[in-house]
């Protein structure tokens, strides 16, 4: 849409174009008035108009010397000049001030509009060249850091050609004399929540935003090209440029830019990250070496020392030889699965989780690879008990697990831990109900389960969620096959097996009573009493009375 201005010092010529002007029809949606050449160029610096129409003859400033200023400082502005005289100066100063066109007054409709019409075509004319050159820029500034980034990629992987591909290395300034190149790798240790919080979870803008912000920042000549790892969802890689200079200066800018960026991040969007830095190398296809030793120096941070804050690691510190492995507890861990015991199963990876801890060290790096070990074992555990391929997670890809429900953000061992217990808890659900579906319910299994986990906490929700049946229906198929209530089951099994173990007098009662699950030694005598109508050691006395009469 358009604005017009009317400079005439006649009210009615005023509102004689106003009426006749098909305004909606020439897209024009804003139409200012004023009386005189002063007045009118007030209006024009406070409403900047697209097309102004000016009377030849005003008071205070008149036609031709509104056009001469307008010549000198609005040199693109269209006009329409309007007189009512035709007049040769007038008519030479229009020309050669390039207005639009020359209406003589009366004005009539058809003159005005195609005067306006004539007008509004050089503008839709020239918006339209305006509209393709910004395309043609958004494309190119659009383009060039994408190509940047393949180049810069495919040398990090190895995978660049430099016989075929020679012409593109000056697009990233590797042609000039002196120039060095070093890698600063990044990893967003809450990617997930600052993408939930601040971006609308959208990956893609988070990922344009960290990019434009360590792009901005510059130490000492130092500057970045960064770009989201595509093959490694929470990595953002900076590639950093410097002209000359000593090693042990280069290096000590880089640990001040990466310092400036992890503190920025952290400002603006709450991120902690975990920060890497490759040393610099003059040729840049030796830049993929500078990245393998910032990622190393990420991987080499002690997870079990990070308290929720951002940190940066160091290649060369010295390694410690860790050997965490979960596959010889898989076993227990599979038993607990099919019997459909989660607590059990969370038992046995909060022992092991226990394990890491008192080793004392625990590196990203290691958490890394502890975590696909545990999920390609208990793929296969869970594939061999009949769960569907499609509710796998692929090992090492977080985006499968969060696709899953299942948060992989891990700045705290607490977190990591939390996350092995949530997928414990994930694959225990799917093998329950494929195991469910797979065989028909029998009553028994129930008795079975109580028989040999008597001293557990038992609970019927367990059976309710295992066999997808509700409460009542579950209560009363068993009382029906054996005369009581599954809690009555469960107390009669417990008292059963009290009788037996009050029967060996080197058992204490406290140690009886938390054989069989029992926390408290009170609670178990009581318990025994009301079942027998006598205390656990006045059944112990009895029994040795029967003995020593016999």
């Amino acid at each position: 849409m358009y604005k017009v201005l009317i400079i005439d010092d006649e009210e009615p010529l005023r509102e004689a174009i106003r009426i006749l002007g098909n305004w909606q029809e020439l897209e024009v949606d804003e139409i200012r008035e004023a009386t005189d050449g002063k007045m009118g160029l007030a209006m024009l610096e406070q409403y900047k108009p697209d097309i102004v129409m000016v009377d030849m003859k005003m008071p205070e400033l008149n036609g031709v010397d509104f056009l001469r200023i307008v010549e000198e400082k609005y040199p693109e502005l269209l006009t329409i000049v309007i007189s009512g005289y035709d007049d040769f100066e007038y008519t030479r100063q229009a020309i050669h001030a390039k207005v639009v066109d020359y209406l003589l007054k009366p004005v009539n409709r058809q003159d005005l509009n195609q005067a306006l019409r004539k007008a509004v075509d050089v503008l839709n004319a020239k918006r339209e060249r305006q509209k393709e050159s910004i395309t043609r820029n958004i494309a190119f500034n659009m383009s060039l850091p994408k190509l940047k980034e393949k180049i810069y990629f495919s040398i990090i992987e190895r995978s660049f050609k430099k016989q075929s591909s020679q012409a593109f290395l000056s697009l990233i300034g590797a042609d000039e004399p002196d120039h060095r190149f070093g890698a600063l790798v990044l990893r967003i240790l809450n990617m997930e929540a600052v993408q939930d919080s601040r971006f609308h979870r959208d990956r893609e803008l988070l990922h344009f935003a960290v990019a434009n912000v360590i792009n901005e920042i510059v130490v000492d000549n130092l500057q970045c090209f960064s770009f989201a790892n595509p093959k490694q969802e929470r990595e953002v890689i900076a590639v950093y440029t410097v002209k000359g200079g000593y090693p042990q200066e280069i290096a000590f800018r880089a640990g001040e830019l990466m310092r400036k960026i992890v503190s920025t991040l952290s400002d603006l969007f709450g991120m902690l990250a975990a920060g890497g830095i490759g040393r610099y190398c003059e040729d840049v296809l030796n830049l993929a070496e500078s990245y393998d030793e910032a990622v190393a120096g990420i991987q080499s941070i002690d997870l079990l020392k990070l308290k929720g804050t951002a940190v940066i690691g160091e290649a060369d510190k010295a390694a410690n030889k860790e050997t965490f492995s979960f596959s010889n507890r898989m076993p227990i861990l599979r038993g607990a699965l099919e019997a459909g015991n989660v607590n059990h199963a969370k038992s046995v990876m909060a022992e092991f989780t226990k394990s890491i801890k008192a080793a004392g060290f625990f590196s990203i790096g290691a958490a890394d690879r502890l975590l696909r070990e545990i999920v390609v074992l208990m793929n296969d555990t869970a594939s061999e008990l009949g769960v569907p391929a499609d509710k796998l997670p692929s090992p090492g890809v977080d985006r499968s697990l969060q696709a899953l429900g299942i948060c992989t953000d891990v700045a705290t061992f607490d977190q990591f831990e939390a996350l092995l217990f949530h997928l414990t808890e994930y694959y225990h659900e799917q093998v329950r109900r494929s195991m469910a579906a797979g065989r028909p319910f029998s009553v028994e299994v129930i008795k079975e389960y109580i028989d040999h986990h008597y001293f557990e906490d038992i609970k019927i929700s367990m059976f309710t969620e295992r066999f997808f049946l509700s409460r009542e229906y579950l209560m009363k198929l068993f009382k029906q096959q054996y005369g009581c209530g599954i809690h009555e089951y469960v107390q009669k099994v417990r008292m059963d097996k009290a009788k037996e173990l009050l029967d060996d007098s080197s058992l204490k009662i406290q140690e009886i009573s938390e054989m069989l699950g029992y926390k408290d030694k009170n609670y178990f005598s009581k318990a025994f009493r009301n079942y027998y109508a006598l205390s656990p050691s006045e059944y112990r006395q009895q029994q040795e009375e029967e003995r020593g009469k016999k």
